[in-house]
């Protein structure tokens, strides 16, 4: 599994794109990867001088080295237009594009055709915010340049006349967590909007670990290490991940059996990923 994969990433941690004196804060808060947000962070005044804070900040390398993701505004908007056409003529990307509003792979496939040639390795992390998005999920994570698929809970639940609620979102969690398993890519949650409840964040990430998902989007700093506890493997799932590989290894292309169960390929899969996590930094 490449290190710089967006399944390996447990925290994925928003920063206003209008403020750029936090890019360098955000990049040190100890999580994995940061969103510059041009889109629900900043204010329709400000967005030209985001736009351009954020294409200055692609364009020289991460202190600390980190995942660098920017969040246009929807491609339906003249402004989400300017975004990536900025992009474009400025040569310069991040490594994931956050695609608020999918609703369609059609989207993404045109999305795909602007920013080919030298930007052709951004991944797209598309938000699923609406019924209609829903509905597509499938094939929207299975476009090729789909690195994960995120749920963007507020906004969905607006849309489903549903409240934002464990509950009342379960079955969209579990379709997102079950499309994206499907097409090999993350599954990520939305951010828990309760700012200062440390232990509600960790309750919330534990429990979409727990349904299937690979990591959680963030709004605070301080929500960074209590995701991060969820979302690392404890010391006895590291302990069984590396007693599958080595069954694996010891039967040399034979069955390999751990506990009395026999080791298929999704749980080779599951345990080479225990691992990676396992060598992730805290």
């Amino acid at each position: 599994m490449p290190a710089g994969s967006a399944l390996l990433v447990r925290s994925w941690l928003f920063c206003p794109g209008s403020k750029p004196e936090r890019f360098a804060k955000a990049a040190s808060s100890g999580a994995d990867a940061i969103i510059v947000d041009l889109e629900d962070a900043v204010a329709p005044t400000h967005k030209a001088d985001a736009r351009r804070h954020a294409v200055a900040w692609l364009a020289t390398p991460p202190t600390p080295p980190i995942v660098r993701c920017l969040r246009p505004n929807a491609l339906r908007t003249p402004d989400g237009l300017r975004d990536v056409l900025a992009l474009v003529d400025a040569g310069v990307g991040p490594d994931h594009l956050v695609v608020p509003k999918t609703e369609s792979p059609s989207e993404l496939a045109m999305l795909d055709a602007v920013l080919a040639g030298p930007l052709a390795t951004i991944r797209f992390l598309p938000l699923v915010e609406t019924a209609r998005g829903l509905g597509a999920v499938d094939a929207i994570a299975a476009h090729p340049r789909v690195a994960g698929v995120v749920l963007g809970g507020a906004d969905l639940a607006a849309d489903l006349g549903a409240e934002l609620g464990w509950e009342p979102l379960l079955l969209a969690r579990a379709r997102l967590v079950q499309a994206a398993a499907t097409a090999g890519v993350a599954a990520i949650d939305v951010p828990h909007l309760a700012l200062g409840d440390v232990d509600g964040t960790r309750v919330e990430a534990d429990r979409v670990r727990r349904l299937g998902f690979t990591g959680k989007l963030a709004i605070h700093p301080e929500q960074v290490a209590p995701i991060h506890d969820a979302f690392t493997p404890a010391a006895a799932d590291v302990e069984r991940a590396r007693r599958v590989l080595a069954a694996v290894a010891a039967a040399a292309g034979g069955v390999a059996v751990v506990d009395g169960k026999m080791v298929d390929a999704p749980v080779v899969r599951g345990a080479e990923r225990v691992l990676a996590l396992a060598r992730r930094r805290r």
